[in-house]
């Protein structure tokens, strides 16, 4: 892709820890985050993957955290890292030469579940008057530009669990037209919601395993019924690579391709042959100016349903026949952190080709007839040269998106 972008910051908070090293250890160590959940007392699903010792009082230069939903807490403290990550200062830079976009798949749910329940106990005297601000989805991406002074474009997407991904692509997108220098992409999310955790059980999307939360998301593995609802936000600063080596700061990565599709084949069920994933593979690769035999690795959404697993099995099976990649997923480890998911799993990707390593797909033990024949990273993290890598991200909707990064343009 010519004049692609380089990644020069990374900011996490996720499930495995609170910043970018806590996570990378985490699932490099392959051990599932997932616990019972005090919140969910008495739901048939009553376990979550949650970001533990967070403290949102303890973020630099906030006021008043009481205004901010919990997946915009988790957006501020991924933004400090991402910018002492990428040697940024704001007091140094042109606010409005800076882009920001971040993907969330439900907004501030959590406040709006508190708000409706005062609403229906208390009626008006018990709403807070600070309750759309907190919700409405486009407020991630807005208390971070008071936050950061940021007068550039401020956008958020919404692709269901493909949304920080989607966030990634524009953010580019802004870069390419020349509207920025630099632009953070984000994802952030807080589901984890009695409403939203019984919403997802009932529809069936979650693993039923209350006996033993820690063994639940186990993706592509036999015995899969379901993923575990998580929450996190991740933060990754792109840049003209011109732009950063003006700035001397070092290079994580490149993103040298990307690609979106739709399904339109269901609500909620993947296309059954994977076509809208296949078409967004072969279109990041083209624009990456790639084929399938250049990949050498793939992060992949890997859920831990019965239906998303098999279809992203078989186009990876299909697509890379000559020399297959190997594969993981964090979800195991990590839980669906659902609109962030895209872009802590990009970051991931990046940090597997900066550091050559692999995490494992925690609790694999055995595929399926539809699993089987990848090249799935298990038990251990794999030390691995790796040049070009992908991440795919999927959505409710028939949303597709695949990242393509590399070490080198």
């Amino acid at each position: 892709m010519p004049d692609a972008p380089a990644v020069t910051g990374i900011g996490l908070v996720t499930p495995g820890g609170i910043g970018a090293e806590a996570t990378w250890q985490a699932v490099c160590a392959g051990q599932s985050t997932a616990r019972t959940d005090v919140e969910l007392a008495g739901l048939p699903v009553d376990f979550t993957c949650r970001v533990s010792g967070f403290d949102a009082e303890a973020l630099p230069g906030t006021r008043q955290l009481w205004r901010y939903d919990r997946s915009t807490q988790l957006l501020l403290a991924a933004a400090a890292e991402a910018l002492r990550s990428a040697r940024l200062d704001p007091a140094d830079w042109d606010p409005a030469r800076i882009a920001l976009v971040v993907g969330s798949a439900a907004g501030g749910v959590s406040t709006l579940e508190t708000q409706h329940r005062r609403f229906l106990d208390h009626g008006m005297s018990g709403l807070s008057p600070l309750t759309l601000t907190g919700y409405l989805p486009n407020m991630a991406a807005g208390h971070l530009t008071l936050a950061l002074g940021i007068t550039g474009p401020a956008l958020q997407t919404s692709t269901a669990c493909a949304s920080g991904a989607s966030a990634i692509i524009t953010a580019d997108l802004l870069l390419g037209a020349g509207l920025c220098d630099i632009a953070l992409a984000a994802g952030c999310d807080a589901m984890t919601t009695p409403l939203c955790t019984a919403a997802f059980a009932k529809m069936g999307a979650l693993s039923r395993r209350t006996h033993d939360p820690a063994g639940a998301s186990r993706p592509f593995d036999k015995d899969r019924d379901g993923f575990v609802l998580g929450e996190g936000a991740a933060v990754i600063v792109l840049e003209r690579a011109a732009h950063a080596a003006a700035r001397q700061v070092p290079t994580s990565a490149y993103l040298i391709g990307h690609a979106a599709t739709s399904d339109a084949h269901h609500p909620t069920t993947p296309h059954p042959q994977g076509n809208g994933l296949r078409r967004a593979v072969l279109q990041a690769l083209q624009t990456a100016g790639a084929t399938p035999h250049d990949v050498d690795h793939i992060n992949a959404h890997g859920t831990s349903t019965r239906l998303n697993d098999r279809t992203e099995a078989a186009v990876i099976r299909a697509l890379f026949t000559s020399r297959p990649p190997s594969v993981t997923s964090a979800k195991g480890v990590l839980g669906h952190t659902m609109g962030a998911a895209g872009a802590i799993e990009a970051a991931l990707t990046v940090t597997s080709l900066q550091r050559s390593t692999v995490p494992p797909t925690a609790n694999f033990a055995e595929p399926d007839a539809t699993t089987a024949g990848l090249d799935l990273v298990t038990g251990h993290a794999r030390r691995q040269n790796l040049t070009l890598a992908l991440s795919h991200s999927l959505g409710f909707g028939g949303h597709n998106t695949v990242l393509a990064f590399s070490t080198s343009i």
